[in-house]
């Protein structure tokens, strides 16, 4: 078997495989079994866990130490303690004992592309626990917001025609008399959450105060991700430290053992599919990070520095908290390495300047559709050099692929005599065997990139196209588009170098079909990117065929002697 052919072939089948490998390399991670959800829901609806507590660690500049106190998170379910608040990106619900928000929805992102119903990302249910807490610490470690129920003066709060912020107060009378006013400050157009706390010490002692923020979730699966056979996203904690831009915490990591680091500035989130939860204190600051499981429920956040307030003195702290999709400048803007959330892996440095070029080609294409359409025209052109030079070489392989069937049939099983005729046959006709791979070969991370930019761009969720195609993101419903990728890819093949050994014959004609299988899940708008390149490929292939056939039907003109 002559390797050299089969080179192409092991190149896409490689790329595949790696496809495949990260389209499932979290998929065990992330999936939960009944009883682990029914376990968690449990918990949530029912019990008060003992030893639950924030999982925060107080945060002092010589000695960071465990919080002492063990307050748990436990629903009340009682429309009377809650509030709702309505802006134009999203709702949300907080409930007044401890002040958490346990509910988010999104409302220009929806569940389905079909469904009006906005996409939960912070809930808190029997099925699904997943909430933002935040608050004070005081010099024994109490969370003191969790002691009483916050008043507010309206149990709605909706976001005018006209306003620009929503601010939401709510007061706290503490058991020393003091007061703590936590306020959230919503933004028209934004997902980031002001949140606010100011405190008036009443005491006549002066009182250390910690700021801390949290985000808390249980093990059920991701609420934006697609259900069945299909790629799985990162499910988990990620966060900023000195050595590593950008670091995962996944669920193994913190069964085993918890997660914290101490840095200036700095961010952590909970990622899923296409959304992100962080919080994102001052950047002028140094914090603890941490992230731990805490009796079956994972919780990520941050402790700041404590602060000294003085009898009849005041103070106030703030930070952010950014619950939405992952639009790379919004988060970038927000804190140094938030944009990395969007996570396009080692091939980031590829994925980068596409996303780039895609993101200006939609700014005047208008459709997510016909912007991959010209991506990939795009990137065609750019790598038309190589392609042109591979598609060359394989023409003229194949124009000698019978001289080399006929040694074959010469020199039979003599595998040693083939190579070494086939080697001077290469010499004679000027034949480079590699000239059709390496160029193939060159492309392949390029390849690999947009896979990612396709899977992180939220953009694509939920984008329409044209007729059956309403969703780029999610698999072609009816399956046209794997249909005409398999029905192109064994075109293309058809059109490349016939190989005359039996076995590569096989494989040849299943490769089409495997590939269109495995295309059947894909999102339809990779699919899309992959029959237009399939496409664009058998143009300027069956050209540089015509052209090579064309250069060599002159020479042998110009070589015959005038009659």
């Amino acid at each position: 078997m002559d390797w050299r052919r089969l080179l192409p072939i092991i190149g896409l089948a490689a790329v595949s495989y790696m496809l495949v490998l990260q389209w499932s390399e979290f998929d065990n991670a992330n999936r939960t079994s009944t009883s682990t959800v029914s376990s968690a829901a449990g918990q949530v609806s029912g019990q008060t866990p003992g030893e639950d507590d924030l999982g925060v660690m107080f945060f002092d500049s010589e000695t960071p130490t465990r919080s002492a106190d063990t307050p748990a998170f436990t629903p009340v379910n009682d429309p009377a303690s809650e509030i709702i608040i309505e802006t134009d990106k999203v709702i949300a619900r907080v409930q007044l004992q401890g002040g958490d928000i346990t509910e988010l929805a999104l409302r220009n992102h929806t569940v389905t592309v079909d469904s009006d119903e906005p996409l939960r990302i912070l809930e808190s249910n029997a099925g699904r626990t997943f909430i933002a807490q935040s608050g004070l610490i005081d010099s024994q470690g109490r969370f003191v917001t969790r002691g009483g129920q916050f008043t507010v003066a309206n149990d709605r709060f909706v976001m005018t025609e006209g306003s620009n912020e929503l601010r939401v107060p709510m007061t706290l009378e503490l058991d020393d008399g003091s007061t703590l006013i936590k306020t959230l400050v919503f933004h028209r157009g934004r997902y980031d959450i002001d949140v606010e706390f100011s405190l008036n010490n009443a005491s006549e002692e002066a009182q250390r105060y910690s700021l801390y923020g949290t985000l808390r979730r249980d093990r059920s699966p991701d609420s934006a991700q697609r259900q069945g056979f299909a790629m799985a996203s990162y499910l988990g904690v990620a966060t900023t430290t000195d050595d590593d831009r950008y670091k995962k915490v996944s669920f193994k990591d913190m069964d085993n053992g918890d997660f914290a680091e101490q840095k200036y500035g700095g961010w952590i989130a909970f990622l899923q599919h296409y959304f992100v939860s962080a919080w994102v204190p001052p950047q002028n600051e140094t914090h603890r990070y941490q992230a731990r499981n805490v009796n079956g429920f994972y919780v990520a956040g941050f402790s700041s520095s404590s602060q000294t307030v003085n009898p009849g003195a005041s103070q106030e702290w703030s930070t952010k908290l950014y619950v939405g999709p992952k639009y790379q400048n919004d988060l970038n803007e927000l804190a140094d390495y938030l944009g990395l959330t969007v996570d396009y892996g080692w091939l980031w440095w590829a994925a980068q300047p596409l996303f780039k070029l895609m993101t200006f080609i939609q700014s005047f294409a208008g459709n997510w559709g016909l912007t991959i359409i010209l991506l990939t025209l795009s990137v065609k052109v750019l790598f038309s050099p190589l392609s042109a030079a591979s598609y060359r070489s394989m023409a003229r392989m194949r124009k000698f692929a019978p001289k080399l069937a006929k040694l074959k049939d010469m020199y039979g099983d003599d595998r040693q005599k083939i190579a070494q005729e086939t080697m001077k046959l290469y010499k004679k006709e000027k034949i480079n065997p590699l000239g059709g791979c390496l160029p193939m070969l060159v492309q392949m991370p390029v390849f690999i990139a947009l896979y990612w930019v396709f899977m992180e761009s939220v953009e694509l969720r939920h984008s329409p196209f044209i007729f059956w195609l309403n969703d780029l993101s999610t698999r072609d419903p009816y399956f046209i588009l794997p249909l005409l990728f398999g029905a192109s890819m064994f075109l293309q093949m058809q059109l490349g170098t016939q190989p005359t050994d039996p076995t590569q014959q096989k494989v040849m004609k299943f490769m089409p079909i495997i590939f269109t299988a495995m295309f059947l899940l894909f999102p339809s708008g990779l699919v899309l990117y992959w029959v237009v390149n399939n496409t664009l490929s058998i143009a300027q292939q069956q050209y540089i065929n015509w052209k090579v056939e064309r250069e060599d039907a002159q020479k042998a003109a110009a070589k015959t002697p005038a009659s």
